[in-house]
């Protein structure tokens, strides 16, 4: 049987349809290729600048030792290696007369650290990682005149970086001493750092010293208690 001839006009509505549905699979191999692909670096690194020297006044300074207890530190190694450079540090605010108020978990038991064991005078609080909430910490600063906060603790993702965060809500300046707070790994410790000077609503991205209502990275050898 003799198959008729297609028209011009239907010969290019073929053509055409074809051409559709060529272009059709195209960008769907293309769609699925992207969506496979890994996506590009980002540009965006979390920058940390180096920690500078700052000098405050003892007299309405508090030196807050978060946590350094039997509980959360002596299991972890990196908290361990912190405790010569914070005894040192703590003896200097002592000298100088800052306040100096301790932290400990809820965990039953939990106790300071020998190495840096609390005087029978020294305010203690127990909280979980703000340790302004349901505390009397608050109540304790404001008492003292206290203006700026200096902490060394662990962890420093929970108890030093929310009790920091919540000291400048409350109109404090923080100075966090590096080579006294630790965490579980170092990526931890070093996002740490980063959200500390780039905490919403109180950033202190460029670390100038002793920015008000924001936190100052700095490290046990750099702060100076002056009388």
């Amino acid at each position: 049987m003799l198959v008729p001839s297609l028209s011009g006009t239907v010969k290019r509505a073929l053509f055409a349809g074809g051409t559709l549905v060529a272009a059709a699979a195209t960008v769907v191999a293309l769609s699925g290729a992207i969506a496979t692909a890994a996506p590009p670096a980002s540009s965006n690194s979390a920058a940390v600048p180096l920690p500078v020297p700052v000098t405050v006044n003892a007299g309405t300074t508090a030196y807050l030792v978060l946590d350094l207890t039997t509980a959360v530190c002596a299991p972890n190694p990196a908290c361990v290696a912190t405790l010569p450079a914070v005894a040192d540090s703590l003896a200097q605010a002592r000298a100088a007369g800052a306040l100096v108020v301790y932290s400990k978990t809820v965990t039953p038991g939990d106790q300071v650290m020998p190495q840096v064991a609390p005087l029978p005078t020294d305010p203690v609080v127990m909280a979980k990682a703000d340790k302004f909430l349901n505390t009397d910490l608050a109540q304790i600063l404001s008492s003292h005149g206290i203006k700026t906060v200096v902490i060394v603790g662990t962890k420093s993702n929970g108890a030093v970086m929310y009790t920091a965060y919540e000291a400048n809500a409350r109109g404090y300046t923080a100075v966090v001493a590096e080579d006294g707070i630790s965490a579980d790994t170092p990526f931890i410790s070093r996002y740490s750092l980063f959200q500390l000077l780039n905490a919403p609503g109180f950033p202190n991205a460029t670390n100038a010293p002793l920015a008000a209502n924001a936190v100052t990275l700095s490290k046990t050898t750099m702060i100076t208690f002056a009388g």
